[in-house]
């Protein structure tokens, strides 16, 4: 039949448009990792014909409600009175921007890479890390963003079925995460493919520089007020600092990510700029993070979070019945909940419940 015939020669079209893409992939560098080769997913699943496996695991995060719900969650300044603060979507946002870039220069995987800096903040809390403080502090079991950004794409997601990720954007969401340890320094920790590696680097980039910015803007720290060594280094400007860092990456991750070299592969920074790096990052808790987590609004949203959690411990039948489903335990139900609301639902949902 005719119809038949045309839907037949269709699926052959898409199939080799994947096959053309993973093709595409073994000019990468023989350090990157090929779709192809993945491996695998959670539950297995026949593959898309069209797109490769981390451009499917792109597309899901993408299209996923926690994803949405990263614009109306803080990044560093909880309720700003300004449309140009940075949210927790613009920062994944200016991750997969830099990370794509490094990526590319580096010939590694540009569609893993790009996944795992989309989905890497997906399970952080309402109002910044004062709202993961505070859950880690109530918690029995501790609270950490990066944990919960694998359990969203893993359990919470999709009505509790998950979004089915492969095991490398699983890898690289779950090792992003570097509290306050150095960069590149001894408890860095470890992401198991140079991809995941990119994007631990990149989100350093990324919030170092727009974290100025929003500084500057609310007025807790001047330009003339960073390290002048920094400066120097640097130089003074956003667009300059990511430059600097960038460019810095990719010449000194070259040598040893590069095609045809030995050795062990590594993400890295030259000496001077890694100093650097560090020095500015220090600034930035001394006179941004630390001043910002003892504002009334930090002091508030703290009290936000633990009203919520005392409340839905006590009255577990006011929880969603999705977040019923995802665990046998109270507790793990009502941090699942609190964990993925915006700072705007939180309030909303306090007050509602007069707990403010």
């Amino acid at each position: 039949m005719p119809g038949q015939r045309q839907n037949s020669n269709l699926m052959i079209s898409q199939l080799k448009i994947r096959q053309t893409a993973e093709e595409r992939e073994e000019s990468l560098s023989p350090r990157a990792v090929k779709s192809q080769r993945s491996w695998g997913r959670l539950k297995p699943e026949e593959p898309c014909p069209i797109r490769t496996a981390f451009q499917r695991d792109r597309d899901r995060i993408i299209h996923s409600k926690a994803f949405r719900r990263l614009k109306h969650k803080t990044q560093v300044f909880i309720a700003p009175m300004g449309d140009h603060y940075v949210t927790r979507l613009t920062h994944t946002l200016e991750v997969a921007q830099v990370a794509r870039t490094i990526a590319r220069a580096l010939n590694l995987n540009e569609d893993l890479t790009e996944a795992i800096s989309l989905g890497h903040d997906l399970g952080h809390t309402p109002f910044g890390h004062v709202g993961e403080e505070v859950l880690d502090e109530l918690y029995h079991c501790g609270f950490r963003h990066n944990e919960q950004s694998l359990r969203v794409v893993d359990q919470l997601e999709n009505d509790g079925h998950g979004l089915n990720l492969t095991w490398e954007v699983r890898d690289g969401i779950v090792n992003h995460s570097k509290s306050r340890a150095e960069v590149l320094g001894q408890d860095w920790g470890k992401v198991n493919t140079l991809e995941g590696e990119v994007n631990k680097i990149a989100d350093i980039v990324a919030y170092i520089n727009h974290d100025i910015d929003d500084a500057i803007r609310a007025g807790i720290i001047t330009p003339g007020d960073l390290p002048l060594s920094a400066v120097k280094v640097l130089g003074l400007t956003h667009s300059q600092r990511i430059n600097t860092m960038v460019g810095d990456i990719i010449e000194s991750s070259w040598a040893v990510s590069g095609s045809g070299i030995p050795g062990s592969p590594t993400i890295g920074m030259s000496p001077q700029i890694l100093e650097t790096t560090n020095t500015l990052r220090q600034f930035l808790f001394e006179r941004v993070y630390n001043q910002c987590a003892a504002r009334d609004e930090a002091q508030h949203a703290r009290q936000v979070i633990r009203q919520l959690y005392d409340y839905f411990k006590e009255n577990e039948d006011q929880l969603p019945p999705e977040y019923r489903l995802v665990s046998d335990e109270t507790e793990r139900r009502v941090v699942d909940y609190i964990a993925g609301m915006t700072d705007q639902y939180a309030l909303r949902m306090a007050k509602e419940r007069e707990l403010i």
